[in-house]
């Protein structure tokens, strides 16, 4: 099980106001600032986003290298999948496939790409047989 994931990015300010708006439809809305000096030696600065007590996705400024990077978030429905793909697209994102079935994975994959404002592959994703 992943435990959380550091991504860099080009511009703070905006991707902490890109991923505040296209996370909080699936509930993800924790934030938490985390001062590098705190850390060892040369431990960079984050910005974390987390939801249940839990901080997982954090973002610190550095190099942007958008191709390396498909990071896919959890929803709990088809209409949280449709909610953050619309906020991602309304806040910066770019769309990189609209919300639907993923039919070469399976029948109940219901999906929505999008790119964002680096380039980094994101998917809202909901699988039914998660959920039950």
């Amino acid at each position: 099980m992943l435990d959380h994931i550091f991504l860099s990015v080009s511009d703070i300010a905006r991707s902490i106001a890109f991923y505040e708006a296209a996370l909080a439809p699936l509930g993800i809305t924790a934030r938490l600032d985390y001062d590098g000096k705190d850390g060892p030696p040369g431990h960079p600065d984050l910005k974390g986003f987390g939801a249940n007590g839990r901080m997982f996705f954090w973002l610190r400024k550095g190099v942007v290298e958008a191709r390396a990077l498909h990071v896919g978030f959890v929803a709990r429905s088809k209409a949280e999948v449709e909610a953050a793909y619309a906020a991602a697209l309304a806040n910066g994102g770019s769309d990189n496939s609209a919300p639907g079935a993923r039919l070469h994975y399976d029948p109940d994959y219901y999906a929505a790409n999008v790119l964002d404002p680096d380039g980094y592959s994101l998917e809202f994703v909901f699988k039914n047989w998660q959920h039950g």
